[in-house]
């Protein structure tokens, strides 16, 4: 399993500007992403298999993880590296069982139970949030902007590597690192970006400690 978060990219046409889902990948790959999920909430099932095509094609020739959000069929059918479950999705164990011992299994998180609940269960890593609040996807208020103090709390809790999701920006995402996360996972701070290489790179940056806006 790949060893860095660093900028974790949430794919979401809608959000796109009417630049392709493809073209926003081509430029956060130039731009350093780490690793790519398709979500395309927007999208048919037939259109996000296609899609997935595509994208598993670009994430394999740059040597990055593509994970597919909630779908275990649609990761097994375009051989993504793994897939991101949410609360409503398979257990992580009936997702193992389908997609392999050696896929990467994440899981959306919001508490330090939680957390302990999806390491012991067999998650791979975790998705933190919402960490400031987004609008980017529907989050029950319970689980919308939980803070730097929960993300402490959840890396006292787990060995596990989680990135933080939820209105995280070059300019905000160092506190995110520093309470305790691996990375950050990004849709609208990347997607919606008039360069969305140059917010890539400005990611990176900023979860490496390095000045932003270089």
């Amino acid at each position: 399993m790949t060893n860095d978060f660093d900028v974790y990219l949430v794919t979401d046409a809608e959000l796109s500007a009417d630049r392709s889902t493809v073209e926003i990948v081509e430029s956060a790959i130039r731009g350093g992403v780490d690793i790519v999920q398709l979500r395309e909430k927007g999208a048919n099932a037939r259109e996000r298999y296609e899609l997935g095509k595509e994208l598993r094609e670009l994430t394999r020739e740059a040597e990055i993880p593509l994970i597919v959000n909630d779908r275990v069929d649609l990761a097994t059918a375009i051989d993504a590296d793994g897939v991101h479950l949410g609360d409503d999705d398979l257990p992580i164990s009936a997702a193992r069982e389908q997609i392999g011992t050696d896929a990467i299994v994440g899981r959306s998180v919001s508490t330090p139970e939680a957390a302990r609940e999806a390491e012991s269960e067999g998650a791979d890593y975790l998705g933190v949030g919402a960490v400031y609040g987004t609008t980017s996807k529907d989050t029950d208020p319970e689980q919308s902007n939980i803070g730097l103090d929960r993300v402490r709390a959840i890396r006292e809790t787990t060995d596990l590597p989680f990135v933080g999701i939820g209105g995280v920006t070059p300019d905000n995402a160092r506190p995110v690192v520093e309470a305790g996360a691996d990375g950050v996972a990004v849709i609208s701070a990347i997607t919606a970006a008039e360069d969305p290489e140059a917010a890539t790179r400005r990611l990176g940056n900023a979860v490496r400690g390095v000045n932003a806006d270089v």
